[in-house]
C-alpha cells in the first residue's frame, strides 16, 4: 500500500526534470501508462489513445476523480508502454493490472482465484473438471463461481444429465496417459481400450460413459461433450429436443431401456429448470450487473441469464468503493469478470453508461466471437432486474462485513486515524458532536449525540431547547449556551451524561462554531480536544492550526467523522421538526370556534397527532368526550381549509429554511 499520509510531494532530485517536463516528452499514440511511488512500486495502471495528453490531465489536476489529487501526492515517477491501437491497449492493461495488483486500481478485494468448471477440451476424451486454475490452453472455461459448493452440485447434476468422465477419476487419468503415449491409437481408441481397459466405478453406475473400457466411440463422445457444452452455456433447451428426438427414435427401435433412460435424463434437465425464475418472455441471452458501494469497499453481483432464464448467480467484492466513480468501479469489474470467464453472452447491462463502452463492446465481441453489447437499461424488465442485483450486491456485501469483522476493523483503523490527524493524546473512544438546527431564529434547538468506541450510543443521545431568545438564526450563541449546559459542574457529575469528559468534541460547523465552542470551554475551564467540521469540502477545523486539516478521500477516519456530523444533523433536525408541527397543531386548533385549552388538549390526547386528527372525520372528531357535532364539524372545516394552504405554506417554508439549512 502506497504511503497515503498527504505530506507534500518531496523534492525532485538534483537537476532531475519534474514530472510534467517529463510527460511533456511522452508519444501522442495510444498505450498504457504506469504511475509508480518512491519505492518504485507501480500504483495505477491506466490505459489511453493519447497518452501524453491523458497523463497531462494527472500532473495538471484537471481529472475530477476524487482519488486524482491524493494519489498524485505519492507518485514519483512513471513507465508507459506504446501499442498500435486503443483496443490493444485495454487487453494490455488488464494483463497489467493482472501483474502488478496496483493499489488504486479497481480489482477484487482478495487476490484469491474463484472456481470455474471446466472441459479438456484438447484430450481425445475430454473430462469435466472443478478448478481454480487460469487458462490452461486446450481448456474451456465456465464460470467464475463465488459458490463452489454451486459448482460442483452442477458439476453432479451435469453428468447425470450428460454421461461424460470426470478429471478426477483415475482411470480417465491413465486412459489419458495411454493415448497421449500412443497417439496413433486415438483413431481406434475405444477398440484398444475395450481390450486392456479397466472399466471405473461411474461406469458401474451408468453415471460414466465407458471410455476407460471401451464403451464409447470418440464420435459418440464428443456429442456429449458438445451437450455438456451447452449446458453449461445455458442452451438447455437445445439439450431437451434432441434428447426427447433420441428417445423417440430409441422407442421406435424398440430399445426401451435406452429410451427409459434418455428420459431420465430429460427429467433431471427439466426439473432444474423448474426450479429457476423465469425473467424474460423471450428466449435472452444476458448479463446484468449490480453495484453497491460502502465508503472504501464494494459489491458487485452478476445475474447471469440464458434462454430467458436465470441460471446463476455470482458476487464479487471488489477493493474500492465510493472512493472511485460508479464508472470506474464497473468498467474495472467488467474487464475483471470477462478476462477470467469464457462465457459471454450477446448483451452486458450495467448500471451506468461507460464513457467506454463501445470499446469495451468490441473487446468482449472479440473475446465471444459474436457480437456483444455493453449498454445501460433506463426501463422495463431490464431494468427492474439490474435493480434486483444491486440489492442482491448490498445483501451479499453486508454479510461479508460480518464474517470477516470488517467494520470492526476499519471502525479500529479510523480511531487511530484520527487520533494521529488530530494530535490527540489517544484514540477518541468517546466522541460527544453537536449540531444546531433553527429556522430564523425560532424553534431553536440543538443535538447532542455519542459514539463509543467508534459506534453510535443512542442511550447517551441528548436534545436541547435554546432558551436565548434570538431574533435571527446565531450559531455562535446557540452553540455556546448548549455547551455551557452540556458542559456545566452539574452536568460533569451526572451519571446519565456518563459523568465525564468526552475524548473529543466535535462541532458541526467551520471556524465560527469552533471558535464559539473553545471560547464556553475556556470560561468552564475545561480542557477537551475539540474539532468543527465544516459541510462543503469535509475540512476539519483544530484549534492549533489556522490550516484546515484534510483527511484523505475514503479513509476511514473521515467516513467516521461524517458519520458523528450526520447522526448530530439528523437528530437536530428531526427535534427542530417535531417542535415546529407541535406548534403548527396547537395554533390551527385555537383559530376554531369553541376549542379553548381543556378541548384542545383533549382533541390531542385522543388522537395522538395532528397528522391522525387531518384524517379523521367530523363524527370521528364528535367522539371525543366533551365536543359537541357543530364544535367536530368546526375543527373537520378548519383543518381542510388548512390543508388547502399547505402546498403554498410548504413553499415559502422550504424557501426560508434554506439559508437556514446552512446553520443547522
Amino acid at each position: 500500500m502506497p504511503d497515503l499520509s498527504g505530506e507534500a510531494p518531496l523534492p525532485e532530485e538534483q537537476g532531475a526534470p519534474s514530472i510534467a517536463e517529463q510527460v511533456s516528452q511522452v508519444p501522442t499514440s495510444p498505450g498504457c501508462y504506469l504511475w509508480k511511488d518512491a519505492k518504485g512500486e507501480v500504483i495505477y495502471v491506466g490505459k489511453a489513445k493519447n497518452l501524453r495528453s491523458r497523463m497531462f490531465q494527472y500532473v495538471n489536476l484537471t481529472d475530477d476523480r476524487a482519488k486524482i489529487p491524493l494519489m498524485m501526492q505519492v507518485v514519483r515517477g512513471f513507465d508507459y508502454v506504446v501499442v498500435e491501437s486503443e483496443h490493444e491497449a485495454l487487453v494490455l492493461e488488464r494483463n497489467l493490472i493482472e501483474q502488478y495488483h496496483p493499489y488504486f486500481n479497481v480489482d477484487f478485494k482478495d487476490d484469491k482465484s474463484y472456481p470455474c468448471i471446466a472441459i479438456t477440451e484438447s484430450d481425445v476424451f475430454p473430462a469435466i473438471k472443478y478448478t481454480r486454475e487460469r487458462h490452461r490452453k486446450g481448456t474451456r472455461y465456465f464460470g467464475p463461481y463465488t459458490d463452489a459448493r454451486a459448482a460442483r452440485e452442477t458439476i453432479d447434476t451435469l453428468r447425470k444429465a450428460v454421461p461424460v468422465c470426470i478429471a478426477s477419476c483415475a482411470e480417465w487419468k491413465r486412459t489419458r496417459r495411454y493415448l497421449e503415449a500412443h497417439p496413433d491409437d486415438a483413431a481406434v481408441a475405444n477398440i484398444v481400450l475395450a481390450k486392456q481397459g479397466r472399466p471405473c466405478f461411474d461406469s458401474h453406475v451408468g453415471r460414466g460413459p465407458g471410455v476407460c473400457c471401451g464403451q464409447i466411440t470418440t464420435v459418440d463422445y464428443a456429442e456429449n461433450i458438445r451437450q455438456v457444452e451447452q449446458f453449461l452455456a445455458g442452451r438447455r433447451g437445445e439439450i431437451i429436443g434432441e434428447l426427447k428426438e433420441q428417445m423417440a427414435e430409441a422407442a421406435a427401435n424398440l430399445e426401451f431401456e435406452r429410451a427409459g433412460r434418455l428420459k431420465r435424463r430429460i427429467e433431471v434437465i427439466s426439473g432444474l429448470d423448474d426450479r429457476q425464475q423465469v425473467t424474460f418472455p423471450t428466449s435472452v441471452n444476458i448479463d446484468l450487473i449490480g453495484i453497491y458501494r460502502e465508503e472504501t469497499i464494494s459489491c458487485a453481483c452478476v445475474f447471469v441469464v440464458r434462454e430467458g432464464r436465470t441460471i446463476r448467480t455470482s458476487e464479487f467484492i471488489l477493493n474500492k468503493g465510493m472512493d472511485v466513480d460508479e464508472d470506474e468501479l464497473v468498467e474495472g469489474f467488467v474487464k475483471r469478470y470477462y478476462d477470467e470467464t469464457a462465457d459471454i453472452p450477446a448483451e452486458v447491462d450495467v448500471t451506468v453508461d461507460l464513457p467506454d463502452a463501445e470499446l469495451l463492446g468490441e473487446w468482449l465481441s472479440e473475446k465471444r466471437g459474436h457480437v456483444c453489447h455493453l449498454h445501460r437499461p433506463m426501463r422495463g424488465e431490464k431494468s427492474h432486474l439490474l435493480e434486483l442485483a444491486s440489492r442482491n450486491a448490498r445483501h451479499a456485501l453486508m454479510r461479508y462485513m460480518v464474517r470477516t469483522g470488517y467494520a470492526d476493523d476499519r471502525t479500529n483503523q479510523a480511531l487511530l486515524q484520527l487520533e494521529s490527524a488530530l494530535a490527540l493524546d489517544a484514540p477518541p473512544l468517546r466522541i460527544e458532536c453537536f449540531d444546531i438546527s433553527t429556522l430564523h431564529g425560532a424553534f431553536t434547538v440543538a443535538s447532542m449525540v455519542v459514539f463509543t468506541n467508534g459506534r453510535p450510543d443512542k442511550s447517551q443521545y441528548r436534545r436541547f431547547k435554546i432558551r436565548t431568545e434570538l431574533d435571527e438564526a446565531n450559531d455562535f450563541v446557540s452553540m455556546q449556551e448548549v455547551l455551557g449546559r452540556r458542559y456545566s459542574p452539574e452536568r460533569m457529575a451526572d451519571e446519565r451524561f456518563a459523568a465525564t469528559a468526552p475524548d473529543l468534541l466535535v462541532v458541526d460547523g467551520g471556524k465560527p462554531q469552533l471558535t464559539a465552542a473553545m471560547t464556553q470551554l475556556a470560561e468552564l475551564g475545561l480542557d477537551i480536544p475539540v474539532c468543527g467540521l465544516a459541510k462543503s469540502d469535509e475540512e476539519v477545523f483544530v484549534p492549533w492550526d489556522e490550516t484546515p486539516v484534510v483527511l484523505p478521500s475514503g479513509s476511514a477516519s473521515l467516513y467516521l467523522i461524517k458519520q458523528v456530523r450526520d447522526e448530530s444533523h439528523r437528530f437536530a433536525i428531526t427535534f427542530h421538526r417535531e417542535l415546529r408541527t407541535k406548534a403548527q397543531s396547537v395554533s390551527i386548533l385555537d383559530e376554531v370556534e369553541g376549542v379553548g385549552p381543556k378541548r384542545r388538549k383533549a382533541i390531542m390526547r385522543h388522537f395522538g397527532s395532528l397528522k391522525r386528527l387531518r384524517a379523521a372525520t367530523p363524527e370521528q372528531i364528535a367522539e371525543v368526550k366533551g365536543v359537541p357535532e357543530q364544535v367536530a364539524r368546526d375543527v373537520w372545516e378548519t383543518l381542510r381549509a388548512w390543508e388547502g394552504e399547505a402546498a403554498e405554506v410548504a413553499e415559502r417554508a422550504a424557501g426560508a429554511e434554506g439559508p437556514a439549512a446552512a446553520n443547522d
